[in-house]
């Protein structure tokens, strides 16, 4: 099963171009299932259709979906949420306010994620189109999994065994209820997903991210940081999507001096994203709206290609000798060293841009070796082992 994610600053057009490439593929024969992710739900409007959390035929092999990110935030947290909402409550009781703070930031959009797992086990589906939020949330979602992955093997362990010998006489103490192991269980089962949908992610042969940016100098910035930080987490961006491209003919008279600013912009989107192939898209004289107006775009959009088609596979990082010394190598384009900063903690690096955090475990030939230097040119962040 093929799954394809689109991503993209608010605005630009992600819901639209899902919607054409799902009505593409559903019409070459494909068994395909479009979902939004986003809580702006906007993908029943573009289809035309009145959409709920189940899937509903919106034409031959093609079906849609928007999550409901409230039932399937409800459904991860379970007994977690019970036992919290007694910590909050014990003393003063419900509260409007104690329901609010049981609301995480991201975490409902990051349940919304869930479905893709349950999809792809259900394996219903040859394809799986997802309209993802905006560029920062998508960003937030797809870093969870790693985030909590050590949660499960090192803290869990510990905490159980704790509350098995000193939890009672806390409770009488302190008079705060411990939780139950069904709490520590359901704590492992979001682990164990969260560690499954990553698994998934990750797999270039299955997994794409398409960025859908417009020739504007704003939107782009976003792009180029969106493409980054999607490598520093190792997902494969295997094509970007130009859309809303003024023809030339509509940008006479007052519009005149949009000619030149799209043409460079174009030319500089071409140069930066060297060797993932870009697809453009004109600003139509009509909505993206309907299924019959979404078919007769995406001819226009992906013309003899195969949407389905992996267009690109990028390998994000390398080992290699430099100056005598193993440097391991991290494809980054578009940013600068001082946003930049490394640690070593033993066998793993962290690296850190901006407000991303990305820590993972050195290669096996890099254990035990210290980080002697760093230098940053044609986009790849090169450290050097000694």
């Amino acid at each position: 099963m093929r799954i394809i994610l689109y991503t993209g600053k608010g605005g630009v057009g992600k819901t639209s171009i899902a919607a054409v490439t799902a009505c593409k593929i559903a019409a070459s024969g494909k068994k395909v299932l479009i979902m939004s992710t986003d809580q702006a739900h906007s993908l029943g409007d573009s289809l035309n259709y009145s959409l709920t959390y189940e899937p509903l035929e919106v034409m031959k092999n093609l079906y849609a979906m928007e999550i409901d990110a409230i039932e399937e935030c409800e459904k991860a947290w379970g007994s977690l949420k019970s036992y919290m909402k007694r910590l909050l409550t014990i003393k003063s009781g419900e509260t409007i306010e104690a329901e609010e703070l049981l609301v995480f930031p991201g975490f409902e959009e990051l349940t919304s994620l869930f479905k893709i797992k349950e999809i792809y086990d259900k394996n219903q589906y040859d394809v799986l189109i997802v309209d993802c939020a905006p560029t920062g949330e998508t960003l937030s979602l797809l870093k969870y999994p790693e985030m909590f992955g050590s949660l499960i093997n090192q803290i869990l362990p510990m905490k159980r065994k704790a509350l098995k010998v000193a939890g009672p006489a806390v409770e009488k103490l302190l008079k705060v209820p411990m939780p139950e192991d069904n709490v520590f269980d359901e704590i492992e089962v979001l682990c164990d997903k969260l560690q499954s949908l990553r698994r998934i992610m990750e797999n270039k042969n299955v997994v794409s991210i398409r960025i859908v940016t417009t020739p504007e100098k704003i939107v782009m910035k976003e792009s180029k940081r969106n493409f980054s930080y999607l490598h520093l987490y190792d997902y494969n961006v295997d094509a970007v999507i130009v859309n809303r491209i003024f023809p030339e003919e509509s940008l006479k008279g007052y519009f005149h001096k949009w000619i030149k600013n799209q043409k460079e912009a174009l030319a500089d989107i071409q140069n930066s994203f060297l060797g993932v192939p870009i697809f453009h898209m004109e600003l139509l004289k009509h909505e993206l709206r309907t299924i019959e107006r979404l078919q007769r775009a995406a001819d226009y959009l992906y013309k003899d290609k195969d949407p389905v088609e992996i267009f690109h596979k990028s390998t994000i990082f390398s080992l290699k000798k430099e100056e005598g010394y193993d440097c391991f190598s991290i494809v980054l384009p578009f940013f600068d060293t001082k946003d930049m900063d490394l640690l070593q903690k033993g066998e793993e690096l962290t690296i850190i841009i901006h407000n991303e955090r990305r820590s993972f475990v050195l290669p096996g030939k890099l254990k035990n070796k210290d980080i002697i230097s760093a230098n940053y040119k044609e986009g790849k962040l090169n450290i050097l082992f000694q």
